[in-house]
């Protein structure tokens, strides 16, 4: 039988807590992040829990565990704890404004930091893949073509179920880069983004995706925003879409159905579809010169406000407030700038929840003037970077992810 810690004034300290609960202490901290436990600072400044959150915490889990509505995964990827995000224990907004995408993602996969690399797609491959855009109608939404282009690539690649993590990382450069590269550019701006030669993003994939993605070439800073968008989306603890394509990599799914799983997942109205719709909004405020109006409206037909809250931070996202920051220097006194600010405030001053990641996304993309839908695409592609880290863990365990239904249908068996 565990012996429970004794407790001291109703608080336990965090060893004493995870001991009560039977759980290790990051589990703690995550019960923390996600708002499910409330903490105190001791006055040596080291958490302390209340005793009755722990026990009532501990009923929870009970039931939960009866009903089978438990499902933890251990992950040693992203960490989420007092407003502050982690991957592989680095700082996520040091590393925004630090590195590339491409150093990131690949730091999710290996654990190290590799040299400066251009990735390359396979001629090839983009090359199909092109043409099969090219048969879609003009109007397709970049996510809608992400999910082609991904399906097309992996009936390409006869080394695809090759699944040791060295392979899998040469897959996640190859199949990333070329789902931006077959991306169609507008009005030809392929090969032609006239970017400053002092700027280190010049040759990288965000300058890559900003061309398929808008004509306008990009200000000073604008590729450096887009990378750190890149950068702070590429992971997020167990979202729907992650666990999604974690599942199907259990199995032992290859890399580009791995992707293309997560890639179908994101298109719920909880997930990227949210920041299309903060796009609709900013063009709406753009239209009627108001805010308020189109907040209004919205409100009045009884529509969630896209792009705003977030239920894992009740104080407010902390990833939008570090993309915004960029997006502020960047495009300072720019009109469309004043638009964003406008919302911005409008909904502060009614005392609504605070914008977030996707919400910073749209206004992205409504600066720099892209296609309707570049957030998603920006979004898919930054996740497909951390579906891939889960899909190499899920591939080291060799253990299929299954949960357990609970029947609640019609009767069955002898008393029926």
């Amino acid at each position: 039988m565990r012996t429970l810690p004794a407790v001291v004034g109703g608080l336990l300290t965090a060893e004493e807590a995870a001991a009560r609960l039977g759980v290790k202490p990051a589990t703690l901290y995550a019960y923390v992040s996600r708002g499910q436990l409330r903490r105190e600072r001791g006055p040596d400044g080291r958490s302390r829990f209340a005793l009755p959150d722990l026990d009532r915490l501990g009923r929870q889990g009970r039931r939960d565990r009866a009903a089978g509505a438990e499902l933890s995964i251990e992950s040693a990827l992203t960490a989420i704890e007092d407003g502050a995000i982690f991957y592989r224990g680095e700082d996520v907004f040091r590393l925004a404004v630090s590195r590339s995408f491409e150093e990131v993602a690949e730091f999710l996969w290996v654990g190290e930091f590799p040299e400066a690399r251009t990735w390359e797609s396979d001629r090839a491959t983009v090359e199909h893949c092109t043409r099969v855009q090219d048969a879609l109608p003009p109007a397709a939404l970049p996510l809608d073509r992400l999910r082609i282009g991904v399906a097309a690539a992996g009936a390409l690649d006869p080394l695809r179920y090759d699944t040791s993590e060295p392979a899998v990382a040469v897959t996640g450069r190859r199949l990333i880069a070329t789902l931006v590269d077959s991306l169609p550019a507008l009005g030809g701006a392929a090969g032609r983004l006239r970017v400053r030669p002092a700027s280190p993003f010049s040759a990288s994939l965000a300058a890559r995706l900003w061309t398929r993605l808008g004509e306008a070439h990009p200000p000073p800073g604008g590729l450096e925003a887009l990378n750190a968008a890149l950068v702070l989306l590429a992971d997020h603890d167990l979202s729907v879409s992650t666990l999604a394509a974690r599942m199907a990599a259990s199995i032992a799914a290859d890399p580009y159905s791995v992707v293309g799983v997560g890639l179908s997942a994101l298109g719920a109205a909880m997930q990227a579809v949210a920041s299309l719709a903060a796009e609709d909004l900013l063009a709406d405020v753009a239209g009627v010169q108001g805010a308020s109006s189109a907040i209004g409206e919205r409100l009045r037909r009884g529509d969630r406000l896209p792009g705003f809250g977030h239920r894992l931070y009740p104080a407010g996202d902390p990833r939008a407030p570090v993309l915004f920051r960029l997006l502020q220097a960047t495009w300072e006194g720019d009109p469309r700038l004043a638009v964003v600010e406008e919302v911005v405030e409008a909904t502060a001053r009614r005392g609504l929840p605070a914008p977030n990641i996707d919400f910073m996304l749209a206004a992205l993309v409504h600066l720099a003037g892209m296609r309707r839908g570049a957030s998603e695409a920006i979004f898919g592609v930054a996740r497909s970077a951390g579906w891939l880290a889960h899909a190499i863990e899920e591939y080291g365990r060799r253990a299929s992810i299954r949960p357990r239904a609970i029947y609640v249908g019609v009767p069955v068996g002898p008393e029926r």
